[in-house]
């Protein structure tokens, strides 16, 4: 009993210091079967004590000098180039947090998993930033289907989750006390569209084109409600498999009904191409409109990543441009622009204010374990981000106004709503015969 008494208190003592370096110089011990039964009896609390030791010593999130905060993007897969701006806006925001002196007074990193664009990839990686990692906090992900695939995961885990651009209604719907959205959901692109609309122009036909996916069912649902309300008539749904080479025999039905209005609901590399096989196919509405995304992606004007000179007079709803009138944004793409060498579109925003938000609660927490953060969340007030005000209702939705863009010389222009307008809209979208 002496003898266990001291091993233990040997084990307490030098288990903090270098379990790691004890463990790689263990003896290598040679017995007979009998003898080996004997050590294993004294031994195994020794090592128990190590272990129960040891985590203790890691201790929980923010143990230590540093506070981890958990991120969940895209970096690979189709979604990468979004995941990348991400990455970029987290970036900015991490280096102001430390240059203030950190969180607490420890320095803050970030926990990095690469969904790769797969919502069950996403799932796992909640399992290791959370039950491997300790993270007291999540941002993430970037798509509505990852985003909606770990909701009902953070809340079954009672992590906090700062949603930056999952725009699915459904998100925020599940009635989750662990969920928060700093973006603007997909009903409010529906509406802020059709007020749009409705003062330029006034169409009275609609065809509505969506990815199959719970992003573009989402956007599909918010804008067939809101444009049935608004009396403007829905002549055509599309729904296509997202990546697919050749929308053309999607495309020439929408031709057939002669919309004024077509409605995207499409990422990076689908609004590309739909714009390219529009123009190969003579489609000419009056109104090319989005539910922003791939629409609203800073590559979507560029030749080599998006749809190049197919992209002009394309109107997209946007969370947030440079020329927002939010204190801080032109500071933010000067960073951004420094740090990439291109500006941003509201993608990389979102990702800067989740982690700004997200930093924000743990300071008015006092505290980097999850309960309070979340408890801090639900009560936070931001009311100057260069975002905009940040403030949660009671599904953990905040209140994000949105903005109507036109591509007027390959440059994101604002023409909606009228006290935030850069410029007027070229309406209506000149034929592909009579473009350059």
């Amino acid at each position: 009993m002496v003898y266990s008494s001291f091993l233990l208190n040997r084990a307490l003592g030098f288990a903090c210091r270098s379990l790691s370096s004890n463990l790689a110089k263990r003896p290598s011990y040679r017995a007979k079967e009998s003898g080996m039964k004997r050590i294993h009896v004294v031994i195994s609390p020794v090592i128990f004590a190590i272990v129960i030791t040891w985590a203790g010593c890691k201790g929980g999130p923010g143990a230590g000098n540093t506070i981890r905060i958990g991120v969940m993007t895209s970096l690979t897969g189709s979604n990468a180039a979004f995941g990348q701006a991400h990455k970029n806006g987290y970036t900015i925001a991490l280096e102001e947090i430390n240059a203030k002196g950190g969180l607490l007074g420890k320095k803050v990193e970030l926990d990095y998993y690469d969904d790769q664009s797969r919502p069950d990839q996403a799932v796992q990686g909640v399992s290791k930033l959370v039950d491997q990692d300790h993270v007291p906090v999540l941002l993430g992900a970037y798509s509505s289907e990852s985003t909606r695939a770990i909701v009902p995961v953070v809340t079954q885990k009672q992590v906090p989750l700062v949603m930056p651009t999952a725009v699915a209604d459904n998100v925020v719907e599940t009635g989750s006390p662990w969920v928060f959205r700093i973006c603007a959901g997909s009903g409010s692109y529906a509406t802020v569209t059709l007020d749009f609309l409705k003062n330029n122009g006034d169409p009275k036909t609609l065809a509505i084109v969506y990815e199959n996916t719970n992003f573009g069912q989402s956007n599909n649902k918010s804008m067939t409600t809101a444009a049935q309300a608004a009396g403007l008539k829905l002549v055509d749904s599309e729904a296509y498999q997202a990546s697919s080479p050749d929308y053309k025999s999607l495309l020439q039905r929408v031709k057939s009904k002669n919309p004024e209005v077509i409605y995207f609901a499409s990422y990076l590399l689908d609004a590309g191409t739909l714009m390219r096989q529009a123009e190969q196919v003579n489609l000419n509405p009056k109104y090319y409109t989005s539910a922003g995304t791939g629409f609203a992606a800073a590559e979507f004007p560029t030749p080599d990543k998006g749809a190049g000179k197919y992209a002009e007079y394309t109107f997209s709803v946007s969370q947030w441009l440079p020329a927002a009138r939010w204190k801080g944004s032109s500071e933010f793409d000067e960073k951004y622009f420094k740090l990439t060498n291109t500006h941003p579109a509201y993608h990389g925003m979102e990702a800067y204010a989740a982690l700004i938000v997200a930093a924000a609660a743990i300071e008015n927490a006092k505290s980097a374990q999850p309960q309070p953060i979340r408890d801090a969340l639900k009560a936070l007030n931001l009311p100057d981000t260069p975002f905009g005000p940040v403030k949660f209702d009671a599904r953990g939705q905040n209140a994000h106004p949105v903005l109507v863009t036109q591509v007027q010389g390959g440059q994101y222009k604002v023409v909606w709503p009228a006290d935030a307008a850069q410029t007027k809209p070229i309406i209506p979208t000149p034929p592909w015969s009579e473009r350059k």
